[in-house]
């Protein structure tokens, strides 16, 4: 036998902390790894989304353009269809505007309002955009429409997020 014997409050004392140790441990693993999980997560591929558009099939006529992007939010994965007003301006360049009225949120079309052509038309409350996305003084909305940023890849037209306009 030992000289170093462990008496029996020491045993119980030795024993309660190795489970209430492991215990706390069992609790802390999944907060744990819940707060560093999206942190170790790849993003996606890039921030621009693939439409079926080719780019030289683009007038001077807005064009509405439809695609899907995958949507993650939180551990739902969900796929988006969005839309976009897309045309190439007078010097060529390709202009892709979000469809969502600046007022309430409605949609806008393109053409839609015969007292009023070549302008982009909310329904709901009357709301009028011209071509390039400005907002007509004397409508609801209070600011121009949403840009889309775009790029060309293999003659596809892929878009980025819709960003507010800076300019009035």
């Amino acid at each position: 036998m030992s000289k170093n014997r462990v008496s029996r409050r020491q045993f119980l004392n030795y024993t309660l902390t190795g489970v209430g140790g492991f215990m706390a441990a069992g609790m802390l693993m999944p907060m744990v790894r819940f707060a560093i999980d999206p942190v170790l997560k790849t993003e996606a591929a890039g921030d621009f989304i693939p439409t079926s558009q080719k780019v030289a099939e683009l007038t001077t006529e807005p064009q509405r353009v439809d695609f899907t992007f995958k949507q993650v939010d939180a551990w739902y994965e969900s796929e988006v269809t969005s839309t976009a007003w897309v045309y190439k301006d007078d010097n060529g360049k390709v202009v892709a505007l979000s469809p969502v009225c600046k007022h309430l949120g409605c949609t806008v079309g393109w053409n839609t309002d015969k007292a009023n052509p070549e302008q982009f038309f909310c329904p709901c409350h009357y709301g009028r955009y011209t071509k390039d996305g400005t907002n007509i003084p004397g409508t609801p909305p209070l600011a121009p429409l949403d840009v889309y940023p775009t790029m060309e890849k293999d003659g596809l037209l892929y878009l980025g997020k819709a960003k507010p306009r800076k300019e009035a």
